[in-house]
């Protein structure tokens, strides 16, 4: 028989007084559905068991581990110019965020200073991948939605055609399309081919005049504001307690944006406008996004043309060994990636006679993001919650490490 509440009611969206498995009648018969850890709604192997009133989520309990590889460990053993590639399949949708985000650490640590002309390029390139990123994320949740998106499948193609001439820049840069291992100790490996700005400006601006059609997409679409608008609202108060930052904390009026607040590379000479929304639900995390598609196309535009001459690497790899023999101390360096704060807490001294970290240890924001699956679920349809996980984006690669 169907479970019996015994003070309260579920309603559409979070229940209303909230209501746990442990207020349901121990006698009644709950059913238990597993959402993965092979559903092609997980974002990666991921796995969440559902207890179900009929249609409605009483509990969830999200069960990670899937793609666990020991980076942290395995990174302990490596010399720090080896370490690069190993972290570019931690977030796989974004690439060139774990190669800053580590190579930060590594510089902070050591003292090494990058030259301009890199922290040009770092910039451009960070903020092209949170395009691509976003555009991704976008394809993948219409999928997420059925037709709820003029077919589903066709903003899924949209959506990739764009970001598949963002990895074409990619690849006349790096020779790579997806883990590019462009980035080092002291700056980049590949400095910017002839005629390269030319093309990134003329796709920048193709995939803006697109950009405004995505939002009318959405919000003239009554199906998507309907499965989307009130659903999976993570607030300002739980994004704070759970540590998420990113496109979901702003989008629960969280006014926090790394690039702003604590800026690297020359994200201190170019204003950063953040994009906030307040609902904090699917259809806020999706308005920050695409907002943020924009701004990064923005500030591209602004720093393409005034990309500095010079060095695109401040030390010969030889020095950098040399300086990996002495490094001591510890360190935290933090970027802003398309999840939110990717940051990389340091210790030097480790094997190789210093040349590794004695240990290191990354903070995925993906992970707080799914910490949030308990709290969010329940008082939701089993359908809201492919909605509600797509919306977060989690990243398993980064989660599991």
């Amino acid at each position: 028989m169907s479970a019996r509440v015994t003070s309260g009611a579920v309603s559409r969206g979070r229940p209303d007084p909230y209501l746990d498995i442990e207020d349901y009648d121990p006698e009644a018969d709950l059913m238990v559905l597993n959402l993965g850890p092979q559903h092609p709604s997980t974002h990666g192997v991921f796995h969440v068991k559902l207890y179900l009133d009929g249609e409605v989520i009483v509990k969830a309990v999200p069960y990670a581990g899937y793609l666990h590889r020991g980076v942290e460990k395995l990174c302990e053993k490596l010399m720090f110019t080896q370490i690069t590639p190993i972290v570019d399949k931690n977030d796989y949708v974004s690439p060139m965020m774990n190669e800053q985000a580590i190579n930060m650490a590594f510089e902070a640590l050591m003292g090494v200073e990058v030259p301009r002309r890199a922290r040009y390029l770092r910039t451009i390139v960070a903020e092209l991948q949170r395009v691509a990123s976003h555009l991704l994320w976008l394809g993948t949740f219409a999928m997420d939605l059925g037709g709820a998106l003029g077919g589903g499948t066709s903003v899924f193609m949209y959506c990739f055609r764009e970001r598949e001439s963002i990895l074409d820049l990619f690849e006349d840069l790096t020779g790579c399309r997806f883990h590019y291992n462009t980035h080092t100790i002291g700056g980049n490996r590949h400095d910017i081919p002839e005629g390269w700005a030319a093309a990134v400006k003329s796709t920048l601006t193709n995939i803006a005049e697109h950009a405004e059609d995505y939002a009318s997409l959405m919000m003239g679409n009554s199906i998507y504001v309907a499965r989307t608008r009130g659903v999976g609202v993570i607030d300002r108060k739980l994004s704070a307690e759970l540590g998420i930052t990113g496109p979901i904390g702003r989008a629960a009026g969280l006014d926090h944006d790394l690039r702003r607040d604590a800026p690297y590379h020359v994200y201190d000479e170019i204003a950063v406008n953040v994009a906030t929304e307040q609902a904090g639900d699917c259809q806020a995390r999706a308005l920050v996004r695409i907002k943020e598609i924009v701004e990064s196309i923005r500030i591209v535009r602004e720093l393409i043309d005034g990309v500095p001459e010079g060095p695109i690497c401040g030390h010969r790899p030889i020095k950098i060994a040399a300086q990996e023999r002495a490094v001591s101390g510890q360190t935290y360096t933090c970027l802003e990636s398309p999840r939110g704060e990717l940051g990389t807490y340091l210790i030097g001294g480790g094997d190789n006679k210093g040349a590794s970290p004695y240990r290191l240890k990354i903070r995925p924001p993906s992970l707080h993001a799914v910490a949030a699956i308990p709290y969010v679920f329940p008082g939701h349809s089993v359908s809201d919650a492919v909605a509600i996980l797509g919306s977060i984006d989690p990243i398993m690669g980064e989660v599991d490490r």
